[in-house]
């Protein structure tokens, strides 16, 4: 039999910055009216950043190769190894998308790929130097955990020696790609291939320890139950709370829907995603409440569009992510929805706030004078 709380004792509890249990949490997401839990999460975000602005960015996703071993069950972008379709990006290509993005008004390569089975550290060290060498102020948010712990066991090295040799190369922060949901049971389903929930959260530990800022994601919508949604927020709640002071640790959680076109979890295990643009408020409402210790929580207005986006600025959200001028893996799995940097400023305006260019530390930057409108085809 499912306990019973008083609501208003759990808002009390949420607005005072407390850690609710998974329990709690779970409580308010089912029981509370969605406007009381908008309030809620509203409140906690005027607290927790103050200046009331909403926040965006220009970057671009360049992948270092589609070639991955990995066969996580949502994806359509990756290649096997040996695939006519299979890549490794070159320094040519690099070159010339960041020369691209600098035109853009960009100011970072969201550099990511799949876990080639060739490709060590030396790789990735060449590539971060090669490209700080001739573009010193692009930064690099670069791979994710289960990129680092591939790489770790390609070098029999530690999670310390593999972040410590690319942060020295040039790595500027460490995204929170490949989190899914941190519940082994859903990782064997949904990505078997990648590292497992506490080797995730034990790379990032270690990131925090070496001063690399980091963000969290959560793809939610597909074999996850609700209880093992709040356990993903538990762990990455408690994480957040070891981090040394200094350290920025997760600067931003971004919860995003799964989406379902054409992947093997829906192929195979008829798997869709079925989340109502309600059921996103409040799952960005929950985040607010349940992770205080994380200043900024991100809509994500590339799965679930630019309405729902917008209400969730209303909800808890501070933050519109980028305007991605180039993405490849969750629009091959029907993610629709594109922004150019005058669009995504009009949406923000829209639902009533200002909009405030960042960078991935999320410190303000001045919209760069000479900037170009991007051609989105793709």
């Amino acid at each position: 039999m499912e306990t019973m709380y008083d609501l208003n004792n759990l808002y009390e509890k949420a607005l005072q910055l407390e850690f609710l249990t998974a329990e709690e949490g779970l409580f308010l997401f089912k029981e509370a009216p969605l406007a009381e839990l908008m309030q809620v999460a509203d409140q906690l975000r005027k607290k927790q950043v103050p200046h009331g602005k909403v926040s965006w960015q220009i970057d671009r996703n360049v992948n270092t190769t589609n070639v991955c071993i990995a066969n996580c069950k949502f994806c359509n972008f990756y290649r096997i190894p040996g695939h006519a379709e299979a890549y490794i990006t070159t320094m040519d290509t690099y070159r010339e998308k960041i020369k691209e993005t600098i035109q853009w008004g960009g100011d970072q390569l969201l550099l990511q790929g799949g876990h080639h089975p060739d490709l060590g550290l030396k790789y990735y060290t060449d590539t971060f130097r090669a490209i700080k060498s001739e573009f010193p102020d692009i930064r690099l948010h670069a791979l994710g955990p289960p990129e680092i712990a591939h790489i770790t066991k390609i070098e029999k090295s530690t999670h310390r020696e593999i972040l410590s040799a690319l942060k020295e190369a040039g790595l500027n922060s460490l995204p929170g790609a490949g989190a899914e949901i941190l519940v082994d049971r859903v990782r064997k389903l949904v990505s078997n291939g990648k590292c497992g929930a506490q080797e995730w959260l034990d790379v990032m530990a270690e990131a925090h320890q070496q001063n690399i800022t980091t963000s969290a994601t959560m793809m939610f919508g597909h074999v996850e139950t609700l209880e093992e949604r709040f356990e993903h927020l538990i762990k990455i709640r408690e994480v957040q709370s070891k981090k040394p002071e200094k350290a920025n640790g997760f600067l931003a959680f971004i919860p995003w829907t799964f989406q379902d076109v054409d992947t093997l979890l829906t192929k195979i295990r008829g798997v869709q995603n079925l989340t109502t643009g309600e059921e996103y408020i409040r799952m960005i409402a929950i985040s607010r409440i349940m992770l205080p210790n994380i200043k900024n929580i991100q809509a994500s207005w590339l799965t679930v569009g630019k309405k729902i986006a917008q209400i969730c600025l209303h909800a808890g959200a501070n933050d519109f992510g980028s305007i991605m001028l180039e993405e490849n893996v969750v629009s091959a799995a029907g993610a629709p929805h594109r922004f150019t940097y005058k669009s995504i400023q009009e949406s923000i305006r829209e639902a009533g706030f200002e909009p405030q260019l960042r960078t991935q530390e999320y410190e303000w930057r001045k919209l760069p004078e000479n900037i170009e409108e991007q051609v989105i085809n793709y």
